[in-house]
Formats: C-alpha cells, structure tokens, sequence
C-alpha cells in the first residue's frame, strides 16, 4: 500500500480533499432534511390528539434526538474499523448507511396505512442514519487531515463544515422550493418524500465518487493476522484525558449548532409567531454567510492557533445568547440578524473542530478517538436541544432555553482553557 505521506502532490491532496467534501456533503443532507420537514410529516406517523396539539412534533423531534444517540455507537463501531482497516472503508460503509435510511423514510408508510409499524420503521431509519452519521465524523475527520500538510491543517479541517453547510443549504433550498410549488396539503400527504428520494440517489452517486479515495491511514497501522488486535475501547484507556477533551469542547457547539442551523425558526414559531416558510430563507442566507466564513477562519487558526478561537466563540455564547435570543419579535430581520451573529461566532470551532480533534490521537487511535466522545457529546447536547426547547415552551418556560445554552456554553470554554495548543505540532 503506497499511503498519501509517501506522495505528497498537490494535485493528489485536492482530491483527497474534494472526495472527502462531496461525500461528506452527501451524508449531512440525507442527516438535516428530516428538520427541514419534520413539521409536515409528523401528522403522518403521529396521531395527533384535540388537546395535545404539539403531540406529533414532540414525538418526531423524538425520534430525531434517538437518531442522534445512535452515533455514539457508529463513532466506537465505525471508528474502530476505520483505525484497524482503513479509513477508505469505513467511509463506504457509512455513505451506504445514510442513504439506506433516507430510502426507507422515503417510501415508509403512514400510521392511518400500517398502524404502530408506521412510526416503527421511521426510528429504525433514524437509527441507521445516525450509526452512519457517528461513523462518518469519525473516518472522514482523519481522512481529511490526514491528507492535509500541517502548516494547512486548519483550512483542510474547514472543508467538512463547507461541505455539510452546503448539504444543510440544499436541504434548505429543496424543502423551499417544494413548500412554494405544492399546497400545504400537498407537503403534508406526500411532497415531504421527495427530498429523502433525492437524498437516497445522491448517497449512491457519493458511494462511486470515494471509491477513488486514496488510503491515508499507513498499512503498518491497520490490523493484519499475527499482530495483536485493538480493542474497541483501548483509546479511552490509552487517552483519557484527550476523550475527555473531545466531549468537553463539543457540548456547546454541538447545542449551538443544530440550534442555529435547524431548529431557530421553529422555536421562534412557537414563541413570537415567527412563520416558519420566512424561517428557511433567513436561514439560506445565514447559511451562506456561515460557508463563507469556514476557509477563513480555517487559515486564521494555522497563523494563530486553536485556543484563542475556541475561546471567542465559548465566551460570546456563554454571554450573548440571552440578548441575542431576547432580539426575536417574530420579524424577518430579527430573525436573519440572531443567525448571522451567532454562525459568525459559531464558525470559530465549526472551521477547526476537525483538526483539533484529529491532534489529539495517534493515527492507530485517531477515528475512534475521535468518533466516540464527540458522537456522545452531540447526542447529549445537540440531539435533545430542539426537544428541550419544544418542551419547555409546551411547560410555559421558553426563557429557560437561552439560559441551558448559555451554561453549557460556559462548559465548554472551561474546557477550551485547558486544551493544549496543537496548531503548530506535526500530527502523531
């Protein structure tokens, strides 16, 4: 095997980079569109009831924070794989994956045609997606930086955010356009399908393109017969403390993101009467801004280091969420200018999150390592943000939510104070 380090092209390090974006781009789509369009089918495996009339919401926002309890599993699983035989097949694994649960999601049927079984085989297609979507931060974080010079770690890492930015504004776009062309009714009974039709295919195109991926992980690393084999686990007992640091340094942004990118307008609907159809083009816009900003700051953190922007954007939400939240009245603009301040912070660690936690692990830890604390810190925080939020406003205590992000946020940056700066260091 003739590993990436050993052929050190420009030309073979931007395919590298090009076929871990696009495939990349193409798992976080078939991830996002369920939050585009989980308010026009949740009537269509939920009953909902006279009384209880955020019912069928809850209930599909649950199966939404499930999904997300399920990468944990796939960042272990996958990212053990990934560490033992190479990150190129893990990463077919986890592209098969997603577009697996997006078939099945597309073409489930109802509670009024099959009953308990309609909801049954929407979280079994969840939990697939959400093994795939642990496995796939975890094998595509080292195959990326693997792949990346160090003086350039930093803006290589910046690609996976490009790349799921680019995958949340076309689910954007698509449950956009549906929404103008089709009647609610229309939305409701069957139009909400086609973007997770859509998404299937495009897993399957995505599966031909990494198929042209070079292996980065050196053949000396993986696991061949006669060499001890690794246990699951042995990158908790090696690395403690970095395991800790992924989850630690994930919380808030694993929060503040799906916040951010998905769930705002609907909080904003339910509190100050914010249109929801007004939510995605604000969130087009924010969105884009958001891409922009990645290969910036990417390069930024190279010349600088990953400490300091970490800690901009940990003490910026641990200390403007509850004003910047409190600027909502269920305009337009208030709206558009609550997401461009808060990606403008968010994109601090959205840039570098890769890096920072590749540079924690040896190449023989690194996917695991990595896949595991980061997949539990988002499940916890980030999984179960849109159902607190809902929860709350259905108990009279919306104004508790800024504050729950605002500690977490705090967390987070105690965290980012102990991390130890690896900008600068060559990768284990």
């Amino acid at each position: 095997m003739t590993t990436l380090t050993q052929q050190p092209t420009a030309i073979r390090r931007t395919r590298q980079l090009v076929i871990g974006a696009v495939g990349n781009a193409v798992e976080w789509f078939d991830w996002y569109v369920y939050s585009m369009l989980a308010v026009y089918f949740a009537g269509q495996f939920f009953p909902k009831s006279t009384d209880e009339s955020l019912t069928p919401l809850l209930s599909t926002l649950a199966i939404f924070a499930v999904g997300f309890f399920m990468r944990p599993l796939g960042g272990l699983v996958i990212g053990g794989l990934a560490d033992r035989y190479g990150r190129k097949r893990a990463l077919s694994m986890t592209i098969i994956g997603m577009g697996a649960g997006s078939l099945l999601i597309a073409v489930a049927p109802t509670y009024a045609q099959a009953g308990i079984a309609a909801p049954a085989i929407l979280l079994l297609a969840r939990l697939i997606q959400g093994l795939s979507a642990g496995g796939e931060y975890a094998a595509a974080s080292s195959f990326v930086i693997e792949s990346a010079p160090d003086h350039r770690r930093g803006f290589f890492s910046s690609f996976f955010y490009i790349s799921a930015t680019s995958a949340n504004l076309a689910a954007i776009g698509i449950s956009a356009l549906l929404a103008n062309l089709l009647s609610n009714s229309q939305m409701t009974g069957w139009g909400w399908r086609i973007p997770f039709l859509l998404g299937s295919v495009a897993a399957l195109a995505g599966l031909l393109v990494r198929r042209h991926a070079h292996e980065t992980l050196d053949e000396e690393t993986t696991d061949r017969p006669g060499r001890g084999r690794r246990g699951f686990f042995d990158f908790l007992v090696r690395y403690p403390k970095q395991s800790l640091l992924v989850f630690g340094l994930t919380a808030a942004p694993g929060l503040t993101f799906y916040v951010w990118t998905a769930y705002l307008p609907t909080y904003a609907s339910l509190t100050v009467d914010f249109d929801p159809k007004l939510g995605l083009t604000s969130g087009a816009i924010a969105l884009t801004w958001f891409l922009l900003l990645q290969p910036i700051l990417g390069v930024v953190s190279d010349r600088v280091g990953r400490r300091p922007m970490l800690l901009v954007f940990g003490v910026f939400f641990a200390v403007a969420t509850v004003p910047m939240l409190g600027l909502l009245d269920g305009s337009f603009r208030s709206m558009l200018a609550v997401q461009l301040i808060g990606l403008t912070f968010l994109a601090c660690w959205s840039s570098i999150s890769s890096a920072v936690a590749a540079e924690l692990f040896p190449a023989r830890f690194r996917s695991a390592g990595i896949g595991l604390p980061y997949a539990v810190s988002v499940a916890l925080f980030g999984g179960t943000g849109p159902y607190v939020a809902t929860w709350l406003v259905d108990q009279g205590r919306a104004t508790w939510f800024p504050w729950y992000i605002a500690l977490i946020a705090l967390g987070s940056t105690l965290v980012y104070l102990a991390l130890p700066e690896t900008a600068r260091k060559p990768l284990k």
